[in-house]
């Protein structure tokens, strides 16, 4: 049971004749009391008037998945199973990283057999699981002095996934890849290892690229003696694998500017599949700290990035070490040939890479390995602040961090791996630009 406004309304009302009949008290209380049995006589006969909340039938129209920070819409059908006029205020239970927009409450009318629908708009604030486990149904009677209250189960469940912003660098990447496969006209072709075929030779052609022993053969017809140039045309490589390691460990729950930089590595190694996916590899991916937090192999196409974006949904970082050493043998059991292997982590500390570069000689015996991480532009800001005793040392600070930072990248390319760090918006696409290079020069 629960009460209203309108019945604590209500009762003030009595507290008028004690006031005007303040000279007779005995009189203004029996008035007051007499007022309170009859409030509360009104309240139990309008409570006992009132629809049962627990003969209610709940049907919930929702979608599975949204990306983060688009709005879907939920949709919640209260259905009267009872006799009797159902005058209810509505709660759903959404988590508050659900980002209901408005007020979350809907005051509904619904006649015995009919039923009415309930219209949220959902703006999440997470990935992950969103959740609402019940609905809270408060039944008024007529007069709305009392309410029968009774909470319901009625299980949702919406997947956030990552909103996947760096798709928007996708189109220029594969107009670049394009070029590459010869599929656009283009003065300089790109050198792959993958012979293609034979053409005659054009102006601004590479004259290295000219096949003699073709152009021996091939006479010219318009001039008797002389023969035809002919230069050799390559395409990229196909059929590589790529896997992508992301370390979900505590260095990845750090924030570089407004996200954290698991975020960023999700939105890298989801340019980098989209991408690789299109010029014809092999993409797998792992989450990785102390165990195995996701798996996506045997995936190509669309699928691929579908089901990427559903495993990356619920993998937070952990505030845990990460253990580079298990990451070899997760890697050979995804495959046995040699890959492109990109290791998305922080590469900052000698402290925190000091696992990573253990383990690097292992996997760059058999791999390519590119090590790419963030890097926090506000070092660069301020190390270049000296305007105080203040900004000096955070200037001191910065630098210091930036040192260590190359230290780290110099010890990976020592290890035989590459790197690539840039911040958070430009991570995505220099790392797409690093597989198109690698890819152009025959190095997958």
């Amino acid at each position: 049971m629960a009460l209203t406004g309108r019945f604590a309304a209500l009762l003030a009302v009595g507290a008028v004749p004690v006031v005007l009949l303040g000279g007779e008290p005995g009189v203004a209380w029996a008035v007051l009391a007499g007022w309170l049995a009859l409030v509360v006589a009104l309240g139990a006969a309008d409570l006992a008037l009132a629809a049962s909340p627990r003969r209610v039938a709940l049907e919930r129209d929702l979608p599975a998945r949204v990306r983060l920070g688009e709005t879907v819409r939920s949709e919640l059908v209260v259905r009267n199973l009872g006799e009797r006029m159902l005058r209810a205020e509505v709660r759903d239970g959404w988590q508050p990283s659900a980002g209901v927009q408005g007020r979350n409450r809907a005051r509904v009318d619904v006649p015995s057999g009919e039923g009415r629908r309930i219209v949220l708009a959902l703006r999440p604030t997470r990935r992950g699981d969103r959740t609402s486990a019940a609905v809270t149904i408060r039944s008024h009677g007529p007069l709305g002095l009392w309410a029968r209250q009774a909470t319901l189960a009625a299980p949702g469940r919406l997947r956030v996934l990552p909103p996947f912003h760096s798709r928007a660098h996708l189109p220029a990447r594969l107009t670049r890849l394009r070029e590459l496969d010869g599929r656009t006209p283009m003065l300089v072709r790109g050198q792959g290892t993958e012979f293609d075929s034979l053409r005659e030779y054009v102006r601004g052609d590479d004259v290295r690229s000219i096949d003699w022993r073709a152009t021996a053969r091939r006479s010219d017809p318009e001039a008797p003696g002389a023969a035809k140039l002919m230069v050799r045309t390559w395409r990229p490589e196909r059929d590589r694998r790529i896997v992508i390691v992301v370390d979900t460990s505590r260095t990845a729950a750090a924030r570089i500017g407004d996200e954290p930089r698991l975020d960023t590595a999700y939105e890298a190694a989801l340019l980098l599949a989209a991408l690789a996916s299109h010029a014809g590899d092999r993409v797998d991916l792992l989450l990785w700290d102390r165990r195995l937090r996701g798996r996506v192999h045997g995936a190509n196409g669309a699928d691929l990035l579908a089901r990427m974006v559903d495993a990356m949904a619920d993998v937070d970082a952990e505030l845990i070490e990460a253990d580079w050493a298990g990451v070899p043998a997760q890697v050979r059991q995804v495959t046995s040939r040699r890959a492109l292997v990109v290791l998305l982590t922080a590469a900052d500390s000698p402290g925190s890479a000091r696992g990573l570069l253990a383990v690097l000689p292992q996997l760059t015996a058999r791999h390519r390995v590119v090590v790419a991480s963030v890097a926090d532009p506000a070092l660069a800001d301020a190390a270049e602040r000296r305007g105080d005793l203040a900004e000096a040392y955070a200037a001191a600070a910065a630098e210091r961090s930036r040192l260590d930072a190359d230290r780290v990248a110099a010890a990976v390319r020592r290890l035989g791996a590459d790197t690539v760090a840039a911040g958070p918006a430009d991570l995505p696409p220099a790392l797409a630009d690093r597989y198109l290079d690698l890819k152009a020069t025959g190095r997958l």
